[in-house]
C-alpha cells in the first residue's frame, strides 16, 4: 500500500475502534458517569459554589476543570491501552500482515481513544453547568478544547503502558499509575511555589496539561515551560508507542 493510501486506512481502522468501544458498555459507563460523579461528590458544596478564583469564575468551575480533564486523559489512556488485549490475541502481529504501517495503527489507536475522551469532557462540563459551576463563555469552550486535545498525549501514554505492563489487569495498574500523576503534577491541587513538590511536579506528564487546561480561569497567560511539557511527553510516548509496536510485530 503506497503512503497515500494510508489515511483510508487510518479511518476504516479508527471507525473499526469506535464501533467496538461503543459495544462495550463498561467502558461507556466508566467513561460518561464516573468524571460527573467525582465532580459532584467533591466540586460542589456551597462553599466551593462561593468562594471565586478569577472574574467570573467560582472554585466548583477550577475543579470541574480539573475533573474533565482527568476523565479526559483516564479515557484516553484506557483506550490506548486496550492495546493489551490485542497483544495477548495476537491481533497486533496479524495486523503486520495487513496493509497498515505501524504508524498509521499508532495514530488510528490514538484518534479512536481521543474520540471516547471528547465525550466525556462534554458530559462533564455539561453536569458542571448545572450544578453551580460559574466561569466566563470564553473559558467553557477553551477549557474544553485543551482538555480535548490534551487526552492525546495520554492516549499514547496508554497505548505504551499497553505493551509494557502486564496483560492481566492492564488498566488497575494503569488507573493507579495515572491518578498517581495526576497528583504528582499537581492537577487537582497545585503545589505552592518553592516547595520541593512543585519543582518535581513540573517535569511530571500532567503538569503541562493541568496548567494549560486552567489557563482560560485565569486570564488565559500561559508559561513556556507548560507547553515545552506537552510537546515533550507528547513526543515521547508517541515515538514509545511506535517502537513497542514495531518491536513486537518485527518477525510475524
Amino acid at each position: 500500500m503506497t503512503a497515500v493510501s494510508q489515511p483510508v486506512a487510518i479511518r476504516a481502522y479508527v471507525r473499526l475502534e469506535l464501533r467496538r468501544t461503543l459495544r462495550d458498555r463498561r467502558t461507556l459507563l466508566f467513561s460518561l458517569l464516573v468524571p460527573p460523579a467525582v465532580f459532584l461528590w467533591a466540586g460542589t458544596s456551597a462553599d466551593h459554589r462561593a468562594t471565586e478564583v478569577g472574574p467570573g469564575t467560582n472554585l466548583t468551575a477550577s475543579l470541574l476543570v480539573s475533573v474533565a480533564l482527568y476523565g479526559a486523559l483516564l479515557t484516553a489512556a484506557s483506550g490506548g491501552a486496550g492495546v493489551a488485549v490485542e497483544r495477548a490475541q495476537g491481533w497486533t502481529r496479524q495486523l503486520r500482515l495487513t496493509p497498515l504501517a505501524p504508524w498509521a495503527y499508532v495514530q488510528a489507536k490514538v484518534l479512536a481513544a481521543m474520540a471516547v475522551g471528547a465525550g466525556s469532557v462534554l458530559v462533564t462540563l455539561a453536569v458542571g453547568a448545572f450544578a453551580g459551576a460559574r466561569m466566563p463563555a470564553s473559558a467553557w469552550v477553551l477549557c474544553a478544547v485543551v482538555a480535548w486535545a490534551g487526552s492525546l498525549v495520554f492516549a499514547a501514554f496508554g497505548l505504551l503502558m499497553g505493551y509494557l505492563l502486564p496483560t492481566d489487569g492492564v488498566l488497575r495498574y494503569l488507573n493507579l499509575l495515572l491518578t498517581a500523576l495526576a497528583f504528582a503534577g499537581g492537577l487537582f491541587l497545585p503545589f505552592a511555589d518553592g516547595t520541593p513538590m512543585a519543582a518535581l511536579s513540573r517535569v511530571m506528564p500532567t503538569y503541562g496539561l493541568a496548567e494549560l487546561a486552567r489557563a482560560p480561569l485565569g486570564g488565559g497567560s500561559v508559561e513556556l515551560l507548560a507547553v515545552v511539557n506537552v510537546v515533550v511527553w507528547a513526543a515521547v510516548f508517541l515515538a514509545g508507542a511506535a517502537w513497542r509496536f514495531r518491536s513486537e510485530t518485527a518477525r510475524v
